[in-house]
């Protein structure tokens, strides 16, 4: 293990990971960045050769291991039946047989390797200098004849001292004052370990003790005396200046911001790099150690290195129970462990991306699985039972079913949780599910929840943990998409089998439906079907399917036996998997929200009507409907006087059929050419021209305006009905000094809700406030009446079933609150104590009321001593302002009581706020309904 800083004058130690077996080879040779707060670590890891060591080789590493990870990240000085010890000689057994490795540091880099014994044969004698004069026992001195000045008996010093003012004496060795610089240390009183800085010149421990507050000591000596009844026996020396350790942090978040200064990107603002922790120390309570301070700066790496590694180790060890069933493609680790990844982890990568192909790839698969194997179902029972096999129960089901619950990574890499091999956790977390097992029976209800309150993610000591059922249902689709871009369809049809998914392909049946086909009589449409090939540059080999895909259910010719709707089931789906796949091969870069916009954007009806009447492929349709051909006229009529990139207004609705038809002869093209999807692609990809890109990409009225509110801390009232085939909308969106409303009416509730949402986005405009996708569509002025004539009420009506627009801008928000139209006062639930509890109850109530969300400011104190705030002790304390605007009523600022953390202090902001309100008679704090979410312990 190397590690190479951006910052060329930073150097860490290389180390050596020694296993008993050897890892897969994209486990083992893998580059890790690691983020620090100014700077980067590179970190590679490579194979090296075989190591041999003896038993006390082993013994003596153990030692050193042990000895630097506890004094770093745990404690050497435990409490057992009250009792204080030296953690390194009680019976407790350190290592277990699952978990073994050793980390080891290296004399250098160059091959072949040296383990730098010196430095662990140093930690050895350190170790057994502490078993010896470790201070575990604090107990007072004897006090001789009436005077106070205490009797020290012998000190715990190894050696006797010469008076050489350049040579400082440490509890066990003597060294020059210039070679005791970056030394490690541990303390023989506490058991941290510290780096020493330099000497003080001009300081003793007679020397006044540091601190405005520490006003009980009268100085260094008389600190250790009053604090640990130590008395010292070479006061006279200079006091060492030593760098504290500090816990181990998780390296693998980009807390940067494009190379600028060092940026957290949850709010914009700078990451402040806090002060270092020094302190002053008297030589004689330090135990040398002869390592350096760049092999105790790679101790602070390797937690998340380790995690990586392990991370990587899991994701190969599902790799080979996949293969062991004969899907064997090498995908590699880094890809599976990325399908295994949640945004909860908040890594530079997560399962989303995959999760997008491999949903559109399962519906591909399953698609043409079931449009050859039933040629008899009609397209509404092949929907039906694909959904059936896709939807996120069955997905759920198939995945515990091989277990990939034991995978899922779906919480950040917490440090202090993570211990190495011979490291006592300080952080345990024992298991409160009644379980003495690792595996979770999921048969068993109790072992299902529905409280909300349940912690996600984080693992108690026997691995169980609660997750949501559908995260194991996207992993299976983001599985899918893994193996899709690691080994092609045959590599993911194959992972499908090894899930139970039925989906294999058998392509006798391709040739039974050609055949099929080829028997439909297609002369008397020859020169039609010769001019559709013009147009889309595909020559059918069977006509007949060409035929079966201009053929409207309504066709002119009654009983022919067939119509578009199987093809356009099928073309659904594979339009469905190649437009999926371009965007995902080319914009890589982008995030896995804006690509969902992408596809949405480009995989729907209204694109591919667009693309119907811009190739002119709308007059060869079949049907025989009168109001169907007035909808596409009318339709027609408006994309005339549209530019060729134009998208349309949102009151604007196609009709389906035209979409339909752009799907069917999709679907026809794709059975024709034996399922070719690069055939497909190479005739369609023309045609749905210009696919959408990022920089083109406009959000819908409806979501662009909810994402706005939501950046900005406003909220928005949705109020509708119904008259005849026409809805009207109306929204309201309050600001600090104004109300706006915005009215919209369509054939659909979603159609309406754009237009009155667009109107918003109008006024928001005038006032200066808008968005980065706010772009005027060609089609904003068009009068929506027109839209009677292309939606038939029946599909109006079913489209009616849509959620409120706040319900899908904030799921999960507490509805108990009584309405902000009603006369009385409203009812606020009893507000939770636990950590965000009030802060969710003043969210919910804003929400409920369209009050402007509440901001924060936070003061911070420091101390050089614990100070005791509320139930917590620590060195920082915040005290929080919060700033509440009241439409019609003003503003109220208040102030939080102090808390050890700053988002504690937020909650004690929010509480006193809501207390204030039910005192000016704003809410009344009453009883509440409980409201539930599933989740899964695993």
């Amino acid at each position: 293990m190397d590690f190479s800083c951006n910052i060329a004058e930073q150097k860490y130690s290389s180390f050596v990971l020694l296993l008993d077996a050897k890892l897969a080879d994209d486990v083992g040779n893998i580059e890790v960045e690691l983020y620090l707060l100014t700077k980067f670590v590179k970190a590679s890891v490579s194979f090296c050769d075989q190591i041999c060591l003896d038993s006390n080789q082993v013994a003596r590493a153990k030692c050193f291991q042990e000895l630097i990870f506890n004094g770093l990240f745990g404690k050497l000085f435990v409490k057992s039946s009250g009792v204080r010890k030296f953690l390194l000689q009680t019976e407790e057994s350190l290592w277990a047989p699952s978990n073994m490795y050793l980390l080891l540091p290296l004399e250098s880099e160059d091959i072949p390797l040296k383990i730098n014994w010196t430095g662990i044969e140093s930690c050895v004698s350190a170790v057994e200098f502490l078993r010896i004069n470790a201070v575990l026992n604090f107990q007072k001195p004897e006090i001789t004849d009436g005077n106070s000045s205490p009797v020290a008996s012998d000190p715990p010093i190894a050696t006797k001292f010469s008076d050489d003012n350049n040579v400082i004496h440490l509890a066990n060795i003597s060294a020059s004052v210039d070679s005791l610089k970056e030394m490690v240390v541990v303390a023989i009183h506490t058991g941290r370990i510290y780096s020493i800085l330099d000497s003080v010149a001009n300081t003793s421990s007679e020397s006044p003790f540091e601190g405005d507050s520490d006003t009980n000591y009268s100085s260094f000596a008389d600190y250790y005396l009053k604090k640990y009844c130590i008395v010292l026996k070479h006061p006279e020396q200079p006091l060492l200046l030593l760098k504290q350790g500090h816990n181990s942090h998780n390296l693998l978040v980009d807390f940067r911001n494009e190379g600028a200064p060092l940026e957290n990107k949850s709010d914009g603002k700078k990451v402040v790099e806090k002060p270092q922790q020094h302190a002053h120390m008297p030589p004689e309570l330090l135990v040398g150690i002869n390592i350096n301070t760049e092999i105790l700066k790679s101790f602070y790496l390797l937690p998340s290195l380790m995690h990586r590694i392990e991370s990587l180790m899991l994701a190969s060890q599902l790799r080979d129970e996949i293969s062991r069933h004969g899907c064997n493609f090498n995908i590699s680790s880094s890809l599976i462990l990325e399908a295994l990844t949640t945004l909860r982890c908040n890594e530079s990568f997560s399962m989303e991306r995959l999760e997008l192909l491999g949903d559109s790839v399962l519906k591909y698969a399953v698609s043409c699985h079931l449009f050859l194997k039933y040629p008899k179902k009609h397209e509404g029972q092949l929907s039906s039972i694909r959904s059936n096999i896709v939807c996120n129960s069955a997905l759920h089901k198939l995945g515990t079913n091989r277990r990939l619950q034991e995978y899922v990574r779906d919480c950040a890499f917490d440090p202090r949780r993570w211990a190495a091999p011979g490291q006592r956790t300080i952080w345990p977390s024992p298991c409160d599910h009644g379980l003495e097992m690792t595996e979770v029976p999921l048969d068993d209800i109790k072992y299902y929840g529905e409280d909300k309150k349940l912690m996600l993610g984080k693992a108690c000591d026997l691995g169980h943990r609660w997750m949501i059922s559908k995260t194991i249902s996207d992993c299976v689709e983001s599985l899918i998409g893994a193996y899709y871009v690691g080994g092609g369809l045959n590599a993911a049809l194959s992972l499908m089998k090894w899930l139970g998914v039925e989906a294999e392909i058998e392509h006798s049946l391709i040739d039974e439906a050609i055949k099929v086909a080829s028997l439909y009589c297609y002369a008397p449409k020859v020169d039609e079907i010769g001019v559709i090939e013009s147009k889309i540059g595909y020559k059918f080999c069977t006509k007949g399917l060409l035929l079966e895909a201009i053929t409207h259910g309504t066709g002119p010719e009654q009983g022919v036996g067939y119509c578009y709707q199987r093809l356009e089931f099928l073309g659904d789906a594979v339009l469905d998997v190649l437009i999926t796949l371009h965007l995902y091969e080319n914009h890589r870069n982008v995030d896995p929200g804006e690509l969902t916009d992408l596809r949405s954007a480009s995989v729907n009806n209204d694109s591919f009507a667009l693309a119907a009447v811009r190739w002119n492929l709308h007059p060869h349709l079949l049907h025989g409907s009168l109001h169907l051909d007035n909808q596409i006229s009318a339709f027609v009529k408006i994309v005339s006087g549209m530019t060729s990139t134009a998208s349309l207004a949102p009151e604007i609705k196609a009709p389906k059929a035209l979409g339909d038809l752009v799907e069917s002869i999709t679907g026809a093209v794709f059975i024709d050419s034996k399922l070719d999807l690069e055939q497909v692609w190479k005739v369609m990809k023309p045609i749905l021209s210009p696919i959408v890109t990022p920089d083109k990409l406009e959000l819908q009225p409806s979501r662009e305006l909810i994402e706005l509110c939501d950046s900005l801390g406003y909220f928005i009232k949705e109020n509708f009905n119904a008259k005849g085939d026409l809805v009207q909308v109306e929204l309201k969106l309050q600001l600090e000094d104004v109300l706006l409303n915005g009215q919209g009416s369509g054939p659909t509730r979603k159609a309406a809700r754009g237009m009155a949402a667009l109107r918003i986005l109008k006024q928001l405009e005038k006032r200066g406030i808008t968005s980065s996708k706010r772009k005027k569509h060609e089609t904003d002025d068009v009068d929506p009446t027109w839209s009677k004539d292309v939606e038939t009420s029946e599909s109006a009506r079913k489209k009616q079933k849509v959620h409120e627009l706040q319900q899908q801008q904030q799921p999960g928000i507490n509805r108990d609150l009584v309405s902000s139209e009603s006369t009385e006062i409203p009812v606020v639930p009893p507000i939770e104590m636990k950590k965000g509890g009030p802060r969710q109850s003043l969210y919910e109530l804003c929400k409920k009321l369209q009050w402007p969300m509440p901001s924060f400011e936070t003061m911070e104190q420091k101390s050089r001593t614990p100070i005791q705030i509320g139930d917590a002790t620590g060195f920082n304390s915040f005290e929080s302002q919060i700033c509440l605007t009241i439409p019609d009523f003003g503003k109220i600022e208040l102030t939080g009581e102090a808390r050890a953390d700053k988002k504690s202090s937020f909650d004690s902001a929010a509480l006193v706020m809501l207390h204030e309100l039910a005192r000016r008679g704003k809410i009344v704090i009453g009883e509440r309904r409980v409201q539930s979410l599933m989740w899964i312990l695993n």
